[in-house]
C-alpha cells in the first residue's frame, strides 16, 4: 500500500502523519509485527493487528546452487507459487523477481512459457519478494548495494500498473529505498506499454529482450512479434526518453545454430545503430522441454567480439543453472531437485505468510 491507501485503511479519525509513520515502518524499517511499531500509539497498534496482517510471502522451498545462487519458491495468499532468485556477488547482490504467475508471451526458448499465465501479481506481491529475500539473507542494511531485476516469471509490461506501484514502493527513500537506477525491467516488447513507461516519473531502467537479428527469426522465437513487429519495437526504443545517466539494454539469448552466427552479430549491430545502448549476451540456459542447445563458448566470444566493435557488449555469466535458477529456467521445477535443508529454519522469524496491507 502507498501512503494514501494506508490513510484510507487507518480511517478519517487518524491524522495524516500516522499513515506516513506506518508506511515508513512497513517498508523502510521492515516491521515484522504491527504491535511492535513503536511510533504508533499502543491502542492503534492493537486495532491494526486485530484487522490486518503484514505481508510477505511464505517460503515453500528454497534451493541452493553450488555457485551461491538461491532460488526461492514463494507461496502467495491464494496458494499459488512464484519464483524469486538471489544472485550474490562481491560488492553487490541482485534479486531477480517475478511480476506474474507464469507468462503468456510464449518465447520458445524459455521454460516459464511452458506454464502459461495464471495471474498478475499485486504490487505488494512484487515488492514482497524483495523484502522476503533481502531479510532472509540479511541484506536490508546494505540496501544501497542491492540490484533488482524484473526478469523472473512473467512479462512486466502486461502488468504495468502493479509493476509501477511496486517500483514506487521499492524506490521511495521513505519506502524500501532502492534507487531507480538499481531497478531494471525486462520486456519482450509490448510497444504501447513501453511508451507509457517512458512517461512515468518513477520507473525502472528498460531492458529489451531482442534474441533475433531479423523479423522472421524473431517471429519464430518470440510469437509476440506477430503483434509488435521488430521495426516498430526499435522505433519505440528510439523515442524512449532516456534519463541522463541511462542506456537501453538489449538482451540476446544465443541459441546454437539458430541466431548465433557472425552474420547475426553484424545484423544486430545494424539494428541497434544510433541507439544509446548496450547488449547483454546470454548463452541459452537449457531445460526440459526446450528444443534448443547452448552454443560453444568460442561461438559466444566471436559473437561478442563483432558487436563490441560498435557498442558495449557483455556476456552474462550463468548463475544457478544446477537448480534451474538461471534466466529462462523459472518453471517451478521441483521433482528432481533437493531443497536447501534450512528452507524452513532460515525463513524470517515471526513473519506472517500473507498480508492485507498490500
Amino acid at each position: 500500500m502507498e501512503v494514501a491507501e494506508l490513510q484510507e485503511a487507518l480511517g478519517p479519525e487518524q491524522p495524516g502523519f500516522r499513515a506516513q509513520q506506518l508506511y515508513r515502518a512497513l517498508y523502510h524499517e521492515q516491521a515484522v509485527d504491527l504491535i511492535q511499531i513503536s511510533t504508533l500509539p499502543s491502542k492503534l497498534r492493537q486495532e491494526l493487528a486485530a484487522r490486518h496482517t503484514l505481508g510477505l510471502p511464505a517460503c515453500e522451498r528454497r534451493y541452493q546452487s553450488a555457485d551461491g545462487t538461491r532460488r526461492y519458491l514463494l507461496k502467495l495468499a491464494d496458494g499459488r507459487t512464484v519464483e524469486t532468485v538471489l544472485m550474490p556477488e562481491t560488492g553487490r547482490d541482485t534479486i531477480c523477481i517475478s511480476t506474474q504467475v507464469g507468462c503468456a508471451v510464449g518465447c520458445t526458448f524459455c521454460m516459464t512459457a511452458l506454464m502459461g499465465l495464471e495471474r498478475n501479481l499485486t504490487a505488494g506481491e512484487i515488492a514482497g519478494q524483495v523484502l522476503y529475500v533481502a531479510r532472509d539473507n540479511g541484506l536490508l542494511p546494505e540496501r544501497a548495494r542491492l540490484n533488482i531485476v524484473m526478469m523472473g516469471q512473467g512479462e512486466p509490461l502486461l502488468n504495468l500498473p502493479n509493476v509501477l506501484k511496486a517500483t514506487r514502493l521499492l524506490a521511495d527513500p521513505e519506502g524500501v529505498g532502492i534507487p531507480p537506477r538499481r531497478i531494471t525491467l525486462s520486456t519482450s516488447g509490448v510497444i504501447p506499454a513501453i511508451d507509457e513507461l517512458g512517461r512515468e516519473p518513477v520507473r525502472p531502467k528498460l531492458a529489451i529482450s531482442l534474441n533475433a537479428s531479423t523479423e522472421e527469426q524473431r517471429l519464430e522465437l518470440m510469437p509476440i512479434t506477430r503483434k509488435y513487429h521488430l521495426s516498430d519495437l526499435l522505433e519505440a526504443c528510439r523515442r524512449y526518453p532516456l534519463r541522463p545517466w541511462e542506456k537501453l539494454t538489449f538482451e540476446y539469448a544465443l541459441l546454437k545454430g539458430v541466431n548465433d552466427s557472425d552474420a547475426d552479430a553484424r545484423r544486430v549491430v545494424k539494428l541497434l545503430a544510433n541507439l544509446n545502448c548496450k547488449v547483454n549476451l546470454i548463452a541459452l540456459n537449457p531445460g526440459p522441454g526446450i528444443p534448443f542447445e547452448t552454443p560453444d563458448p568460442e561461438r559466444v566470444a566471436a559473437f561478442q567480439a563483432i558487436v563490441r566493435r560498435s557498442m558495449p557488449c557483455f556476456v552474462r555469466k550463468p548463475r544457478g543453472r544446477d537448480i534451474y535458477a538461471a534466466c529462462g529456467q523459472l518453471k517451478r521445477v521441483v521433482s528432481d531437485l533437493v531443497p536447501s535443508p534450512d528452507t524452513r529454519q532460515n525463513s524470517p522469524a515471526n513473519v506472517p505468510p500473507h498480508s492485507a496491507l498490500r
